[in-house]
């Protein structure tokens, strides 16, 4: 890459194949957050990315280390994103922004804590996040009064709202037709994630509609929503595997405190560098 001061430099990851542009704003200005998520997202047109992701220093005052924006493929600006904050774990430490194993991350949602695996080496071997505890009832985010023809589901907000249905065989649910009907259902005011699942002896077999980017290959909070949303109607166990298409997450939903731990891998894909938007 050059040093031209004009370019905007980015790094792609993915989380289990949930994949995310990321840019340093403290040496990247970016005036449009939501065209460029538009723009650069496109798997046709641009990098081609689930969402793109801002990171930053913390404000002076506030108890964080970073500043983590995350801007769905449509342009909307999302709460949380799990994967993406396991990605930012790994960029922080690999990229020497910090040499700490634990790192405080200001989101939409609140201040989540990662911790990072680290191997002999320096190298991220996993992530986990604290995700905090789930909620059942959003007001802002679901209307169970609306929500008469819904399919049978379990509503859960781990920072973004998911919607979490039980399936016999979730292979054959066609996501792409079901999912965004139902992300748009009046029930849901401010959108949804759509989850589908199928307990299995591997563990919770899962695919999801994510609110803003549609099929994904993975989807953070939405694994842990379904293990949540698992245990808590006697399904599975608190502590579970979450099998997507993109790859494995861990989850756990601690008894002593309610927190929702997720883990896993986070991956470097490439290094790039963009025009500005004109």
């Amino acid at each position: 890459m050059t040093d031209d001061p004009a370019t905007i430099k980015f790094t792609k990851m993915h989380g289990c194949g949930n994949d995310f542009i990321i840019v340093d704003t403290a040496l990247n200005h970016i005036a449009d957050p939501e065209r460029a998520a538009l723009t650069w997202c496109d798997r046709h047109k641009g990098i081609g990315a689930d969402g793109l992701v801002l990171i930053d220093h913390a404000p002076e005052g506030v108890k964080a280390d970073y500043t983590m924006r995350i801007f769905n493929a449509d342009g909307s600006e999302g709460l949380m994103c799990g994967n993406a904050s396991r990605c930012i774990g790994r960029y922080l430490r690999e990229r020497g922004y910090t040499a700490a194993s634990s790192i405080d991350l200001l989101t939409r949602s609140g201040v989540k804590r990662l911790e990072l695996t680290v191997d002999a080496d320096g190298r991220v071997e996993s992530v986990a996040v604290d995700m905090l505890e789930p909620r059942f009832e959003v007001p802002l985010l679901y209307r169970p009064d609306l929500a008469g023809d819904l399919p049978e589901g379990t509503f859960v907000a781990m920072g973004n709202p998911h919607y979490v249905m039980f399936v016999d065989e979730v292979e054959s649910v066609d996501v792409a037709s079901i999912g965004p009907r139902l992300e748009r259902h009046r029930a849901f005011p401010e959108r949804c994630n759509i989850e589908f699942a199928t307990i299995t002896p591997e563990g919770i077999r899962l695919r999801v509609w994510e609110r803003g980017s549609g099929i994904t290959l993975a989807c953070g909070t939405g694994a842990c929503a379904t293990a949540v949303a698992a245990a808590a109607t006697g399904r599975s166990p608190r502590r579970a595997r979450v099998l997507m298409d993109g790859g494995v997450l861990s989850v756990d939903w601690r008894e002593a405190d309610g927190h929702v731990i997720l883990s896993g891998p986070a991956t470097f894909v490439f290094d790039g560098e963009l025009p500005p938007l004109v």
